[in-house]
């Protein structure tokens, strides 16, 4: 299982837009997320964590746009082992922090901006320590109306199932996927998945990439990514070849004045004779111990011709 992934790859994920977007759409139960202008939201290259937890905590700050109006929210990364049952009391000093900073930087304002605090904990352990500082404070009930009342969003990767995880198929559930359930042959089906889909193949490379960081130190065996990258790179350049068959097939029935219907067949037919030279490619993946349906997926080979180049090997 993968576990305690550096704060570094954490943070190029989120500071993906793309991906921050899917954090919040599909893991923050709040309505008003609906009414974010993504497009907007920058990150902001200063961080307000305490010195005293640096080493156990990373953050990410958002700029966002919601309802004309300017909020922030900020990401804080829990990638310690254990949890700490003060963390609510962290995340107070976190956001009085920001907002003294916002205060010496904006000296004329006359109200503070939202700040939506969130907790990302990848760790193993169950998270136990409370989101209400309520339930930190001994007799602050007693105060009544002037009793401290706050509390942060938390998001526990592991406390989501592996079926849960797979019915919603984005980057962010694959990631919260391999954290929580390392499979590496369920890995290849979902990038296979995310490459058809994900729109934004540049957040799916920095995916690729943290996959990487895993394997220079250590956390993951060098083959898995290797296996991933495979996927990911016969993919785009099976994607790659088929635009170009198309653009040149479409081409050239509109200067002969052919039916577009015909494309379809003629294409099938060409792409046929290329992909024989995925054999190569094929064969390696055999011998990686690849399933051969997902083989025939990424290849476009048919079952029948790789189970030859199998009986042959």
């Amino acid at each position: 299982m993968v576990k305690n992934i550096n704060d570094s790859g954490y943070k190029r994920l989120f500071s993906n837009k793309t991906i921050f977007r899917q954090l919040l759409e599909t893991f923050v139960s709040e309505v008003w997320v609906n009414e974010i202008d993504f497009d907007k939201c920058e990150t902001i290259d200063k961080s307000f964590i305490s010195d005293h937890y640096k080493e156990t905590e990373s953050d990410i700050l958002y700029k966002c746009k919601l309802r004309k109006k300017e909020i922030y929210i900020c990401v804080l990364i829990e990638f310690q082992s254990s949890v700490d049952r003060f963390m609510a009391l962290r995340v107070l000093n976190y956001m009085t922090n920001f907002y003294m900073d916002y205060l010496s930087s904006n000296k004329r304002v006359k109200r503070l901006p939202a700040l939506f605090p969130i907790v990302l904990y990848n760790g193993e352990g169950k998270w136990t320590a409370p989101v209400d500082i309520d339930d930190l404070i001994e007799g602050n009930e007693l105060l009544g109306k002037f009793s401290l009342h706050f509390k942060y969003f938390k998001i526990s990767e592991n406390e989501y199932t592996k079926e849960s995880l797979l019915k919603i198929r984005n980057i962010v559930s694959t990631l919260f996927l391999a954290e929580s359930y390392y499979d590496i042959r369920l890995l290849e089906e979902e990038f296979l998945d995310l490459f058809d889909h994900e729109e934004d193949k540049q957040a799916l490379s920095i995916f690729l990439n943290w996959f990487k960081q895993l394997s220079v130190h250590g956390k993951i065996e060098p083959k898995d990514f290797k296996s991933l990258e495979t996927v990911y790179k016969n993919k785009e350049e099976f994607k790659t070849m088929l635009i170009t068959a198309l653009e040149k097939e479409k081409k050239r029935n509109y200067k002969k004045g052919k039916l577009e219907g015909k494309l379809e067949g003629k294409l099938e037919g060409k792409l046929e004779g290329k992909l024989e030279g995925k054999l190569e490619s094929a064969s390696a993946m055999l011998l990686k111990g690849m399933d051969i349906s997902l083989i025939s997926e990424i290849t476009g080979l048919t079952k029948k011709d790789i189970l030859k180049i199998k009986d042959d090997m």
